[in-house]
């Protein structure tokens, strides 16, 4: 039987998504709780492996087993076996030819920016920070220059194993309240580092270094060394996986992360 999961985790603690020898990571920490629930051992494969402190609303897994468990058991079974900080929110038995990854349309995240003068100590692993004001508008003039059908190779990690680095964004939005500016993407799919790097070049066309045509030729250039440092992985959370409704999944919400509310934050004037 083959079941696929939704997992709900806090990053700040982990090294990332995939196993590793003698270190914390959420594919661990859930294997181990799914091999005691089957009484067997239980390998998961996910949507999109997430990097050391991101964190995820809706990271989509799936997993083989022999055992017969309800829906209901693996949850509360789960979730019993797990540490606070990675969480199952449902479980659904699906088709054998169901793949986590392979068979995802598009993936969305939010990049979640505390933009205040003073650094956040409340939610310091929940939000990247920025103390130089940001202009949301010049930031969505450059996001729109990034959506359709590119060569991200400007954007992508220098030790990235994707076979090429040509993606789709569908869309990329950017959204402010006092004290945040929030970056929303949905892509076919993503680069190592990809949000964040394209994180880093928005930020800085938000605090004016360069104009928002710069986002479109850092593009062009094709050449990571043109581009901005890669912003924090903290305040990347992964939202929503999208899988076509044969599978019967339930549908992806894109549930944003809850912003803290914070008093006094906007910069003066």
């Amino acid at each position: 039987m083959r079941i696929a999961m939704g997992v709900e985790y806090d990053g700040s603690a982990f090294h990332g998504w995939q196993r590793q020898l003698g270190t914390r990571t959420v594919q661990g920490q859930l294997e181990a709780a799914l091999s005691k629930i089957a009484d067997e051992s239980v390998t998961v494969c996910c949507a999109g492996r997430t990097d050391a402190g991101v964190h995820a609303s809706q990271q989509i897994v799936h997993f083989d087993t022999g055992a017969d468990r309800s829906a209901r058991s693996w949850v509360l079974g789960c979730n019993t076996n797990m540490p606070a900080d990675v969480s199952v929110l449902w479980a659904l038995p699906v088709a054998d030819h169901f793949h986590a990854r392979f068979s995802a349309l598009k993936r969305s995240y939010d990049y979640v920016i505390c933009n205040r003068q003073s650094r956040p100590s409340l939610w310091g692993s929940k939000v990247s920070w920025q103390h130089q004001a940001l202009d949301p508008n010049v930031m969505q003039m450059a996001a729109d220059l990034l959506i359709g059908e590119h060569d991200f190779s400007s954007f992508q990690a220098k030790g990235c194993q994707a076979w090429h680095p040509v993606r789709t964004i569908y869309a990329f939005d950017v959204t402010a309240s006092t004290g945040f500016v929030v970056l929303s993407i949905t892509a076919n799919a993503f680069l190592q580092h990809m949000v964040r790097n394209l994180a880093g070049v928005l930020m800085d066309i938000g605090m004016g270094k360069h104009p928002p045509a710069w986002a479109a030729q850092v593009l062009n250039f094709r050449d990571r060394t043109r581009a901005s440092v890669t912003a924090s992985p903290h305040g990347l959370y992964l939202t929503a996986v999208h899988y076509p409704e044969e599978f019967g999944l339930p549908i992806a919400d894109g549930r944003r992360p809850v912003l803290p509310c914070y008093s006094g934050v906007a910069f003066p004037g």
